[in-house]
C-alpha cells in the first residue's frame, strides 16, 4: 500500500508539475512579468512546490533531517537533470552548455555557489543564536537570494559585453522564447486567463498534497528497507520531486530554448535553501546549526556539480560522448561517487 501511494504521488507530481509550469509560463507572459523580478519569484516558487510541501510537512512533524536532506539533496540531483537534458533534449547534436552559454547563466550558477557557501557557514553557528523564530543564516540566505534576483534581472536586460553576454553561435532565438510559444499555443486552443488560473490553482493544490503524501509514505516505506532519513531525502525523495524539472526541461530544449532550461535548474537550486527560513519559522528553532555531517557533505556536492556546469558554460565543449558533453559526463560520475560516499557517512 505504501509503495502504491509513493508511486501514485510521484505520478501526480509529474503531471501536475507539467501543468503548473505551463500555466505559469502562460500567465507570466500575459501579465508581462516573464522577465521581471516578480516573474522570477513566481516561477521559482511554482516549480518548487513539491519541495515546499515536503519541507512544511517534515518541519511540522519535527523530522528536520528529511527536510534538510531533501533540500540539499534536491540541489545535487536537480543539477544532474542537466545531464538528462543534454543526452535526450538537444537538437542539433551538440553539448547543452555549448548552445546555452551566456554570462547570465554563469552569474546564476555563481549565485547558487554563494548561497550554498552561506549554508555551510550557517551550520557552524550556535543553535542558541536566534530570535522571534528567526536565525541569522536562514535570513541571510533569503536576503542574498533576493539581491541575486535583482542583479540577475538587471543582467537579463543586457550586459556590457559583446553579444549582450551571449556566446557566438549559441541558440539562435532569445532566451525565454519558448514561453511565448506556449502562450501562443494556449491562445490558439482558446485557453483564457481564467482557465489558466484555475488549472494553476488545481495543479498547485495537487502538487502540495502529493508532496506531503510522498514524503510520509516514502519515509515509512524506505525506512523498512534500512534507508536512513538523510539518504532517502537526498536520493529517492529528491529524485521524485525533480520529475517536473525533467519534463519541463525537455520541453524547453526541444523548443530550442537551451538557456531557459539551464536557467530553470540554476534558479530552482538558488531558491531551495530559502526554504530553511520556512522550516525555521515552522519548527521554532534554527535548522542549519543542527545539520549533520551528511548535510554539509551534500552541500559541497551541490557546489561541485554547479561549478562543473559553470565551467562547461565558459569552455563550451564541442565533442560528445554517449550523447553528452564532457561536463555532463563528469557531473554524472561525480554525483554517483558522491552518493556512494554519502552512504558510508549515513550508515
Amino acid at each position: 500500500m505504501l509503495l502504491v501511494l509513493f508511486v501514485a504521488s510521484a505520478a501526480v507530481i509529474w503531471y501536475a508539475g507539467i501543468k503548473l509550469s505551463d500555466t505559469t509560463d502562460v500567465l507570466a507572459e500575459r501579465l508581462h512579468m516573464g522577465s521581471a523580478l516578480g516573474g522570477l519569484v513566481l516561477l521559482a516558487i511554482a516549480t518548487n512546490l513539491p519541495e515546499i510541501a515536503i519541507t512544511v510537512s517534515a518541519a511540522l512533524a519535527g523530522q528536520l533531517d528529511i527536510a534538510v536532506g531533501n533540500i540539499l539533496g534536491g540541489i545535487a540531483i536537480q543539477t544532474v537533470v542537466l545531464a538528462i537534458l543534454d543526452a535526450a533534449g538537444v537538437r542539433p547534436r551538440a553539448p547543452l552548455t555549448r548552445l546555452a552559454a551566456s554570462l547570465q547563466l554563469v552569474l546564476e550558477g555563481a549565485l547558487v555557489v554563494v548561497i550554498l557557501a552561506v549554508v555551510v557557514m550557517g551550520t557552524q553557528l550556535s543553535p542558541d543564536l536566534h530570535a522571534a523564530r528567526l536565525a541569522p543564516a536562514s535570513v541571510a540566505i533569503a536576503v542574498l537570494w533576493v539581491i541575486g534576483l535583482v542583479l540577475l534581472n538587471r543582467a537579463g536586460r543586457g550586459l556590457p559585453w559583446r553579444e549582450g553576454g551571449d556566446a557566438p553561435d549559441s541558440q539562435p532565438e532569445p532566451r525565454g522564447h519558448s514561453r511565448g510559444k506556449k502562450e501562443k499555443a494556449a491562445t490558439d486552443r482558446g485557453v483564457g486567463s481564467r482557465r489558466a488560473v484555475l488549472v494553476f490553482a488545481a495543479a498547485a493544490l495537487a502538487t502540495l498534497v502529493a508532496g506531503v503524501v510522498i514524503e510520509r509514505s516514502g519515509e515509512q516505506l524506505f525506512a523498512r528497507q534500512g534507508l536512513s532519513g538523510v539518504l532517502f531525502g537526498a536520493t529517492v525523495l529528491a529524485a521524485a520531486t525533480s520529475l517536473p524539472e525533467v519534463s519541463t526541461g525537455l520541453t524547453s530544449t526541444r523548443l530550442g530554448d537551451y538557456q531557459l532550461a539551464v536557467s530553470d535548474i540554476f534558479g530552482g537550486n538558488a531558491f531551495l535553501p530559502v526554504l530553511f527560513l520556512l522550516a525555521t519559522l515552522i519548527s521554532g528553532k534554527p535548522v542549519l546549526p543542527a545539520a549533520h555531517d551528511t548535510d554539509i557533505y551534500l552541500t559541497a556536492l551541490g557546489i561541485i556539480l554547479t561549478v562543473i556546469y559553470m565551467t562547461g558554460l565558459v569552455f563550451r565543449p564541442r565533442r560528445q560522448y554517449a550523447r553528452m558533453g564532457i561536463d555532463s559526463i563528469t557531473a554524472v560520475v561525480v554525483y554517483l561517487v558522491g552518493i556512494a560516499g554519502l552512504a558510508t557517512i549515513a550508515t
